[in-house]
């Protein structure tokens, strides 16, 4: 789904506005200050950009932006591009090469800069494209200034602030204004100031100087949460020639709701009575729902049709109905149709979908989303389906669109809720085996493994494999076990309970190692965690836990004829903040050791300083999880 417009990152510049311009120390890399240049793949120099708000329909920005580069990975800091349609008129586009004592060495003009569609080959229509600086350095560091003016009919969505965009990349000058000729007002929400050199002049000019570069370090919140950023939204806004209204959620889901989706949601006769039909025997809501639900999956395919009001608005549900297949607008709002001609109520929903979490603010309505999913009320439950898919079961949302807030689009207005969150019961994968030892150290053994929630997400992939991909998934999966050969796969999706079970015989020559007249065997064979997460010598970030989940693993170890257990502990367990581990290894009878281990992970918020405790945490069940238990070979 196309849904944002604005470029990331794009700075503007208008000179006589400011008081600072760029110099040519801006273009010689060893001015750089020291501190900008520790752990920076590239410096902004000199960062501006000035938005013109003439009307609601007429926008006006300006960039300049230099930026000293590294290394390979600060090219794609560049940012040198614009994207354009029928609405947005790039006037200007220049961008010069400086080498690393500032002399100008390549200079590039609008015709000479790369010109192809804005998004990607699976899309059937679109009439966004995108112009982009194509250089090659043959030398680093290297600088370049880039320069544009492009005027927009669409104010929908106003250029946002982030004068950091990315990690490893430092800020020498950046500096943000709105320039109002309108009497439209102009909303703003400033985040993450506080924690930075921020420079406040007014409500919609900032600036902000030397800012050093952010560190990568592992389980951080989200480099969103982290940066500064200014927000704008105007109070009347066009969107490609649809006037708008937005000082709340309120206001901008009736605005979505009456210029967007109302005239949309008309289906052919023939389908109303194919729906009916279908659901004639329930009057129950939801039943009818899962029943709407099949059949629009077995009905149609995504495919991205970005046309239509900024890549917002849905292709007509009699269009889909014909053709079948449409985008996530379109595929939500034939769900929708489907839906009323049986008398079941639903709500097109606006979500950030990714697999990290992230939630359209609650706080603060501006033209934001790149997902639509449909929201089925349910007495006090909402249930959410993503229409995109052929294979999703009846309300299944982990990993994707879970544990967010979402933007549902009402006939009285926008409503801000909160997807299902999945808690650790909800995601469980317990694992069961019988294995085979043989006096060698072969093992043959019957696995299964069941998963639901968010484990069920990451499970689930592995059912439209080829047997040969199959295989090479559970030779990775289990990557502990060397010589592994799968010698039976058989995979039952048990999409109405939500379970996935997989069930796979194996062998591997030489599991436990041999050391004179004993084996030495690891019991925990088939869910054993290797990572240990990075050591910081001072940790800069908070840490998330995004997801919480429970691991049961049952083991039974069946031993041969003349094998005898010499030594093996009984188990230990832990509790944490952070979650718990318990394992138990038990002699059933002279040949028979069960081994049985549960490891539960919380979801999370967690202060800097706890991140050494977490790492103890996690660096004890890597242990653990080696346990060794020593066989004697009569």
């Amino acid at each position: 789904m196309k849904f944002l417009k604005m470029p990331v990152a794009c700075v503007f510049l208008f000179l006589s506005t400011f008081g600072y311009s760029q110099s040519d120390s801006d273009y010689k890399a060893n001015t750089i200050p020291l501190q900008l240049k520790i752990k920076a793949n590239a410096v902004v120099r000199f960062d501006k950009q000035i938005v013109e708000v003439n009307d609601f329909d007429d926008m006006y920005v300006t960039t300049t932006r230099i930026v000293t580069v590294f290394n390979e990975y600060g090219n794609r800091h560049q940012n040198a591009y614009e994207g354009y349609d029928n609405n947005t008129k790039i006037k200007k586009m220049e961008a010069r090469i400086y080498n690393e004592s500032g002399k100008e060495i390549k200079k590039f003009k609008l015709r000479d800069f790369s010109d192809e569609s804005a998004v990607s080959g699976g899309t059937l229509y679109s009439d966004s494209r995108v112009k982009y600086l194509s250089y090659t350095p043959v030398k680093y560091p290297y600088t370049i200034e880039y320069v544009s003016e492009v005027q927009m009919k669409s104010t929908a969505f106003v250029p946002q602030w982030h004068p950091i965009d990315d990690y490893y990349v430092s800020v020498e000058n950046s500096e943000y204004k709105i320039i109002n000729n309108s009497d439209i007002k102009i909303r703003t929400k400033s985040e993450n100031f506080d924690a930075y050199n921020i420079e406040v002049i007014s409500d919609t000019h900032v600036k902000a100087k030397n800012l050093n570069g952010i560190k990568y370090e592992a389980y951080n919140p989200g480099i969103s949460n982290i940066i500064p950023s200014l927000k704008p939204a105007l109070s009347t806004f066009n969107m490609e020639g649809v006037k708008g209204e937005n000082n709340n959620w309120e206001d901008f889901g009736k605005w979505m709701y009456n210029k967007l989706i109302t005239g949309t949601d008309a289906i052919p006769q023939s389908a109303i009575d194919e729906v009916k039909a279908l659901t004639a025997n329930t009057t129950d809501n939801l039943e009818k729902a899962k029943q709407i639900y099949q059949y629009m999956q077995d009905k149609t395919r995504y495919i991205s049709v970005q046309v239509g009001i900024g890549g917002w608005k849905p292709m007509d549900a009699t269009d889909v109905d014909k053709l079948g297949y449409s985008d996530c607008k379109g595929l939500t709002n034939y769900t929708k149709a489907l839906l009323e001609a049986v008398g079941v109520p639903s709500y097109y929903t606006v979500v950030w979908g990714d697999d990290d979490i992230k939630s359209i603010d609650s706080e603060f309505s501006v033209t934001e989303g790149n997902h639509v999913i449909l929201c089925v009320p349910n007495n006090e439950e909402n249930v959410f389906l993503e229409c995109t898919s052929q294979t999703n079961p009846f309300g299944f949302t982990a990993g994707f669109t879970d544990d967010r807030d979402v933007l549902l689009v009402t006939p009285e207005g926008g409503k801000i809720v909160h997807t299902k969150v999945y808690n650790a019961d909800d995601s469980q994968q317990i694992t069961t085996a019988n294995v085979s030892l043989t006096a060698t150290g072969d093992i043959s053994a019957q696995v299964e493994v069941k998963t639901t929630g968010y484990q069920y997400n990451l499970h689930e992939r592995v059912v439209n494999k080829s047997l040969r991909d199959q295989k090479l998934s559970y030779k990775e999966y289990w990557d502990n076990i060397n010589n592994l050969e799968i010698a039976l796969i058989d995979i039952n999706n048990n999409k109405e309970d939500v379970v996935l079970t997989e069930s796979v015989d194996l062998k591997a020559s030489n599991y436990a190692s041999k050391s004179g007249s004993r084996l030495i065997l690891m019991p925990n064979m088939f869910n054993r965690v290797t990572n240990i997460p990075p050591r910081y010598e001072k940790r800069n970030l908070d840490f998330k836990l995004q997801r919480a989940y429970k691991d049961v693993d049952k083991f039974i170890i069946n031993l041969p004829e003349g094998v005898a257990v010499e030594a093996m502990g009984e188990g230990e367990k832990i509790e944490s903040n952070f979650g718990s581990y318990e394992y138990k290894i038990e002699q059933l009878n002279d040949n028979k050791i069960k081994y049985t281990r549960t490891y539960i992970m919380n979801k999370g918020n967690y202060n800097k300083e706890d991140y050494n405790a977490f790492r103890d945490f996690k660096k004890h069940i890597v242990k653990l999880d080696k346990t060794k238990i020593v066989l004697k070979v009569n």
